[in-house]
C-alpha cells in the first residue's frame, strides 16, 4: 500500500514538473478544505446512500484536493448534537444514515476510515465539531430518544427555528468537554476545530432567553454581554486542557467570523460596515483565546471579495494580519461565491487566485482554507488551472503549532535502504519510530543545491506503516544523484537530514 502511494506520488510530481509556480511556495503553508455534512452539503450526497456510494464520494473529495497538492481536510463530524462515529454522548447522524441513531450497516467507524483515508495521502485529519448547534430546524419527532433534546430539555434554549444548547449552564460546559476529549482519545486526530458558531446569529425581535442562567451564575456587576463572552471562553479553555492533557500533539483551531468589530463601534476593529461581528453579536473573543495560548490556529472566515466596499477581504485579512498573535493564522476563502453571487467580482476567475496572492505576499499569514469542498469541483476548470500552475504545484507542509515547544529529535534518524526492482526500499529501526507520520524525500544533483527550503527539491511526502518500511521511486529524477532523508513527527516537526547518493 506505502510503496504504490510513494510511486504514484514521485511520478505525479515528475509530470508537473515542467510549470514553475509565479509565486515562490512557502516550505509551510497550511491548505485546507472544509467537508460540510450538515444537510449533506459536501458529504454524503445522501445519509441513504449505501455505504459504497458514501466512501467512493469521500475519496473523490480526497483525490481532487490531494491533486492540488493540499495537505488537511477540516470534516465535520457533529453537525447538530450527533456524531458521524460511534459515541457515548450523541446518538448517530441521520446526515450519514438516514435516520438518526441508527448505526451504518453493515457497520463500520466512519471516522476511523475516513482519518485512515486521509493520512494515507499525507494529509492532516481535522475533526470539525459543531458544540452548540442541537438541532437543525423544527422536526423534533425525528430526533433519536438519546439525542440531548431528549435527555436533557433543560439545556435546550429555542431561538428561531433551533434548539441551541445554554452554554452558560456549567453541565452543558463539561458535557461538550467530554465529547471533545472522547473524539481526541480514541481516534488519531490532527485537530479539533470549531466553525463561527458560537451564541447565535442575531435575528430580528427574536430574544435569546438565557437571562434566568444569567441572573444564577453571573458574576457581580457583570454585564450579560461580557457574562455571554466568559462562558464561550470557558469552554475553549476547557477544550484546550483536555485535548493537551490527552494528547499534546493534537492541534486546536476555531474559524471565528471574519469581522471582529467594525471600526465604527471600536477604533480597534476593522474598516467595515458588516452587519453582525465576532465580538458584539456572537459573543466570541478570539483576541483573547490567541493571548491565552488556548488556540494554536485561527481562520477567520473572509468570504468577501477583494474590495467589496463594505468589507474587503484585503482590509480583513491585512487587520488580522496586525492583530494576531500567538497562533497560527490562515485565510478561509470562499469559492462557494464563484459566479454565484450578486457581487461581480465573484465572475473573474483571478478573484480567489488575487486572494491567495494576497494571503502569500502577508509575512503573518501562513495558509488557507476553502469552504466548502464541492466548491471546485465542477465547472471552475479556469479558475483551478491557475492555482495549480502559479500556487499549489509543489508540496507544502503544514506548519507546526506556535504553541509547541517540544524541539524535535537533533540527531539524524538512522534508515536501513536498498535499492531492488527499481526502487529505493527503505527501513526504520524499531528504536527510531516512535511518534514518526511522515517521510520527506528531497532530490538534487549536487549538495550545494539540495537545499531543504526549497519546495523544487521536495518531491514525496510518504505516510509511515508501523513496519517502518517504504519505498521510493527515484527513476523519474535521472541525473539527480543526491537525495536527502528526513521525517516528520506527530508535532508537525522535522528531522535532520540524512543525505543519500544514488545511481
Amino acid at each position: 500500500m506505502f510503496k504504490r502511494i510513494a510511486v504514484l506520488l514521485a511520478l505525479s510530481l515528475t509530470s508537473c514538473s515542467v510549470f514553475k509556480p509565479a509565486i515562490p511556495t512557502p516550505k509551510h503553508e497550511f491548505r485546507g478544505v472544509w467537508i460540510a455534512t450538515v444537510v449533506n452539503i459536501d458529504w454524503p450526497k445522501s445519509g441513504l446512500d449505501d455505504i459504497e456510494k458514501q466512501k467512493q464520494d469521500y475519496l473523490k473529495i480526497l483525490d481532487f484536493y490531494n491533486d492540488l497538492n493540499f495537505n488537511a481536510v477540516i470534516v465535520q463530524i457533529r453537525a447538530a448534537g450527533d456524531a458521524f462515529y460511534p459515541s457515548q454522548y450523541a446518538p448517530w447522524s441521520r446526515f450519514l444514515t438516514g435516520n438518526e441513531g441508527v448505526a451504518p450497516e453493515p457497520y463500520y467507524d466512519p471516522l476511523q476510515w475516513m482519518i485512515q483515508e486521509a493520512h494515507a495521502r499525507g494529509m492532516e485529519f481535522h475533526a470539525w465539531l459543531n458544540p452548540y448547534r442541537a438541532t437543525f430546524d423544527e422536526k423534533l419527532e425525528i430526533l433519536s430518544k438519546d439525542h440531548d433534546y431528549n435527555l436533557h430539555p433543560d439545556w435546550m434554549l429555542k431561538y428561531g427555528k433551533k434548539y441551541y444548547y445554554n452554554p452558560g449552564l456549567p453541565e452543558v460546559q463539561q458535557h461538550l468537554t467530554n465529547i471533545m476529549g472522547e473524539v481526541v482519545a480514541n481516534y488519531d486526530v490532527d485537530a479539533v476545530h470549531f466553525d463561527d458558531y458560537f451564541y447565535p446569529y442575531k435575528i430580528t425581535d427574536e430574544t435569546f432567553e438565557d437571562t434566568e442562567t444569567y441572573s444564577k451564575y453571573a458574576q457581580p456587576q457583570q454585564s450579560l454581554e461580557d457574562w455571554r463572552r466568559s462562558n464561550i471562553d470557558s469552554l475553549v479553555k476547557k477544550v484546550h486542557k483536555i485535548i493537551k492533557n490527552k494528547k499534546p500533539w493534537v492541534q486546536f483551531g476555531i474559524s471565528p467570523f471574519g469581522v471582529w468589530k467594525n471600526n465604527s463601534t471600536d477604533p480597534r476593529g476593522s474598516d467595515t460596515k458588516a452587519g453582525q461581528t465576532t465580538y458584539e453579536d456572537l459573543y466570541a473573543d478570539p483576541l483573547l483565546w490567541m493571548k491565552m495560548g488556548w488556540i494554536d490556529y485561527l481562520v477567520p472566515q473572509v468570504y468577501w471579495s477583494m474590495d467589496l466596499p463594505v468589507a474587503s477581504h484585503k482590509k480583513i485579512v491585512d487587520w488580522w494580519s496586525k492583530n494576531s498573535d500567538n497562533t497560527n493564522l490562515y485565510i478561509g476563502n470562499g469559492p462557494y461565491k464563484i459566479r454565484n453571487n450578486s457581487d461581480k467580482a465573484w465572475d473573474k476567475k483571478k478573484e480567489l487566485p488575487n486572494q491567495l496572492r494576497f494571503a502569500r505576499e502577508n509575512k503573518n499569514v501562513i495558509g488557507n482554507v476553502f469552504f466548502s469542498a464541492k466548491s471546485l469541483m465542477s465547472d471552475k476548470e479556469d479558475v483551478l488551472k491557475i492555482l495549480k500552475k502559479k500556487y499549489y504545484n509543489n508540496i507544502a507542509l503544514p506548519p507546526s503549532s506556535p504553541l509547541q515547544k517540544n524541539a524535535f529529535h537533533t540527531e539524524i534518524i538512522e534508515t536501513e535502504f536498498e535499492e531492488k526492482d527499481g526502487l529505493l526500499h527503505f527501513n526504520i529501526p524499531s528504536k527510531e519510530r516512535q511518534n514518526l507520520r511522515y517521510a520527506l524525500i528531497y532530490v538534487a544533483k549536487k549538495e550545494s543545491k539540495l537545499s531543504l527550503e526549497n519546495t523544487d527539491r521536495l518531491v514525496a511526502k510518504i505516510p509511515l506503516s508501523d513496519s517502518g518500511n517504504f519505498s521510493f521511486d527515484s527513476s523519474g529524477f535521472k541525473g539527480k544523484k543526491l537525495l536527502a532523508l528526513t521525517f516528520i513527527n506527530n508535532f508537525g516537526q522535522e528531522s535532520k537530514p540524512k543525505i543519500i547518493r544514488i545511481n
